[in-house]
């Protein structure tokens, strides 16, 4: 759902610039709450593996393909505020190194992908947590339920825009009904990757899934035979069975393979913003992308011949430098929550008070 320049008018482009400047100032300082030493490693590990697998285009209908968004995968992972930051690299290193969604276009992708799928996708999940058992597979399935829900309310929020700044005239009912349509099939593919990542992290380290916090389980005594809840007694938390370190290694390899081997056998086929635009006339302005000489452009490394070879080491250059880039801004606000925090800004405070 990468937004071209072209398609959205410069002022519209301009306020969603505002906002998602905005939310990303909000999420910084809402970051240093949730980043830690579990999460602060992690965040960008979820940023580079939101690049490779958004690399892996799937057929949702005829002649179109839908990838995931990532927002309620980071959400969940690391926290909506984190999640939303972890997106935001994402389209920052898509948008300057691959030539992948404009640049003028960069504040409607932010709100659209990082902004809305975040919000929605975190809402729902905390919303079904509370009322599903806490356990690991309703955080699955909590998973699932919002990262459906999150891209149909990406498209609703793109056919927004587009009825306030679209530039070409086109009926706003029609590429509603179609934004909508094809999303929820593409929805139907995030779920299940979301889904099954979250799962497979639950299965080994569930205190590393921030959405899955506090999930417990009760102290057990058998009693006659059958075991019963110990009266009185905190829960247990669930304990983890791989270093962090390992996690982070299998997260790496697991994203540089799908980035550098997997995504050579993508579908070809445009995805669902790119279909609608095709198919209703919204991208009779679309302009050229101004990094379209960028030596990576459109996922393949300049004067290499070798397709294959090409968008591998696209591929791979794309997880290396979003990993970096996104440790740097994750660690960047675990250290300023750490001077915030730290004893000698602590007494200063104090005493200031109580001058």
């Amino acid at each position: 759902m990468h937004v071209p320049d072209g398609f959205i008018n410069a002022p519209t482009s301009a306020a969603t610039g505002v906002i998602a400047a905005g939310a990303v100032a909000v999420s910084l300082r809402g970051a240093r709450r949730e980043l830690d030493e579990r999460t602060a490693p992690l965040a960008g590990l979820v940023a580079a593996f939101i690049f490779a697998v958004q690399m892996l285009n799937f057929p949702v209908a005829a002649g179109t393909s839908g990838h995931l968004l990532g927002g309620a995968l980071a959400a969940i992972l690391v926290g909506p505020y984190t999640g939303i930051l972890c997106v935001s690299v994402v389209l920052l290193m898509q948008g300057i190194l691959f030539a992948d969604g404009g640049l003028t276009a960069l504040g409607v992708n932010i709100t659209n992908m990082a902004i809305v799928t975040t919000v929605v996708a975190y809402a729902v999940f905390r919303g079904l947590v509370k009322v599903l058992p806490r356990t690991r597979r309703s955080v699955t399935v909590a998973s699932f339920a919002a990262a459906l829900l999150s891209v149909p309310a990406a498209a609703l929020a793109f056919t927004l825009m587009y009825a306030i700044g679209g530039t070409t005239d086109v009926s706003i009912g029609k590429v509603a009904t179609a934004m909508v349509g094809v999303h929820l099939l593409i929805g139907v593919g995030e779920a299940a990757i979301t889904a099954l990542t979250v799962g497979a992290v639950i299965a080994v380290r569930p205190d590393l899934v921030y959405g899955a916090r506090g999930l417990t389980r009760k102290l057990k005594l058998r009693v006659n035979g059958e075991l019963v809840d110990a009266p009185g007694a905190e829960p247990a938390p669930v304990a983890a069975r791989t270093s962090q370190r390992k996690v982070w290694a299998a997260g790496l390899v697991t994203s540089l393979v799908l980035a550098g081997f997997v995504s050579f056998y993508a579908s070809a086929d445009p995805d669902g913003l790119e279909k609608v635009a095709t198919d209703h006339g919204i991208d009779k302005k679309a302009e050229e992308h101004s990094a379209a000489d960028s030596p990576l452009a459109d996922y393949g490394v300049k004067d290499v011949t070798d397709a294959r070879l090409s968008g591998g080491l696209a591929g791979v250059i794309g997880v290396g430098v979003t990993v970096v880039a996104g440790t740097g801004v994750f660690w960047a606000v675990r250290r300023r929550r750490s001077d915030d925090t730290s004893p000698s800004r602590t007494t200063d405070a104090t005493t200031t008070t109580g001058v």
